[in-house]
């Protein structure tokens, strides 16, 4: 069987790697830290990669998505618990992706912020009708949609011209004060992001019993093959994903350091390139931006579907999720909140989220009756036990006096 067949679900969960969260986060790492913080944006991708793998593994040999095995293994409150927290995930997701489709709108067309939230999220529910006409229509916009991001911001890295000796050191790990801490913590959220990992594991399943049924995939002969392929699909969508994230820094980094004004929010950071690289790259940034905004709030709104789906068993129509999950953006947006300062606390949110992810997700796959022939290798466990109690002790961090 051939690989190419498990290509797309990563490619979905990707995206959510690429929101303007990323953007906000990794612009302010490199405009305050030069490229000190470049080693957490590559960890950070290095882990993603990781867990995004985990949870495709877990679609493919059980057949369901992480939210079903928590409903059916776990007591009813913690169940609950585990789906409260989730959605309290879905809305700091969806609050970083209208915020920034908003802020893309207004410095491209000067469109006021409300209404700029009201066309992101009118224009990405129009996109998750794609996903009724064929799973992998939706698929394939979503990843047209992520290499269009990594080509404005890679043409934006280019120009700019990277500093090969800083990049270099900004693969050292260390902290510079506290604020580091808080964006090192932000960038972990927004990369690592638990609605994506949820989201992976419910489609990878639904990818498998789609060929299942059309007689492709046949349990416990072609496990092994269609690892082979969600590895090949991880390992694709993930790199181009961490490469497009360093190249945020990487521009931020030089901006920093040019003669266009300090970059403190998104709309100097389009300030700073106008000023130094020229209008051409301004306008490629802000449509990176755009693209950003649209693809990952309508991914978002995908995953808050099959979490209550698979928490609940329940699934409100798609307009009544979308009002939920909108409502709290646009409520920022209106109070007139700092676009870009609202961006970078919501991925703190998630990164505390992150945990209540990860840890059944790593119980699960190492759970062999469950997982049969892919079940995790303890150093796989280990690895991840390790990865997910370096999250944890990062965001108690912040506690810290």
């Amino acid at each position: 069987m051939s690989r190419a067949v498990m290509l797309g679900p990563a490619f979905v969960a990707a995206v959510a790697y690429v929101d303007p969260g990323n953007f906000a986060t990794n612009f302010a790492a490199g405009t305050h830290f030069g490229h000190r913080l470049l080693w957490v944006v590559l960890l950070a991708n290095v882990t993603g990669l990781f867990f995004q793998a985990l949870a495709a593994k877990l679609g493919v040999a059980t057949g369901r998505s992480l939210m079903q095995l928590c409903r059916t293994r776990y007591p009813r409150p913690v169940a609950y618990g585990l789906w409260a927290q989730a959605e309290a995930v879905a809305v700091a997701t969806d609050l970083a992706e209208i915020v920034g489709g908003a802020l893309a709108l207004h410095l491209l067309l000067g469109m006021p912020l409300p209404l700029g939230g009201a066309v992101t999220a009118a224009v990405s529910f129009a996109l998750l009708f794609l996903d009724r006409r064929g799973r992998h229509r939706f698929d394939w916009v979503v990843a047209g949609a992520l290499f269009g991001i990594a080509g404005g911001l890679l043409w934006c890295t280019a120009v700019a011209g990277p500093d090969i000796r800083g990049l270099s050191a900004g693969l050292v790990p260390r902290f510079e004060g506290r604020e580091s801490l808080l964006l090192a913590v932000g960038i972990i959220g927004a990369t690592v992001m638990p609605h994506a990992i949820y989201l992976h594991s419910a489609r990878s399943a639904e990818r498998v019993g789609a060929l299942r049924r059309a007689g492709v995939f046949r349990p416990g002969r072609d496990d092994r093959a269609v690892l082979r392929g969600i590895r090949f699909d991880v390992t694709v969508a993930m790199v181009l994903a961490g490469i497009v994230n360093a190249s945020m820094l990487v521009v931020g980094a030089q901006l920093a350091k040019g003669t266009g004004p300090l970059a403190e929010t998104l709309e100097d950071v389009r300030d700073g390139l106008r000023a130094t690289l020229g209008e051409g790259v301004a306008l490629a940034f802000c449509g990176a931006l755009l693209v950003s905004g649209l693809s990952s709030s309508s991914v978002g709104t995908y995953a808050g579907q099959v979490i209550m789906d698979g928490f609940l068993r329940r699934v409100p129509p798609l307009a009544v999720r979308r009002a939920l999950t909108v409502f709290p953006a646009l409520l920022v947006l209106a109070a007139g909140v700092n676009p870009t300062t609202a961006l970078v606390w919501s991925q703190v949110v998630l990164s505390f989220g992150l945990p209540f992810a990860l840890v059944p997700l790593l119980l699960a796959t190492r759970d062999r009756e469950l997982m049969g022939p892919l079940v995790n290798r303890p150093a796989t466990t280990a690895c991840g036990a390790l990865a997910g109690a370096a999250v944890v002790c990062l965001n108690l961090s912040l506690f810290l006096p």
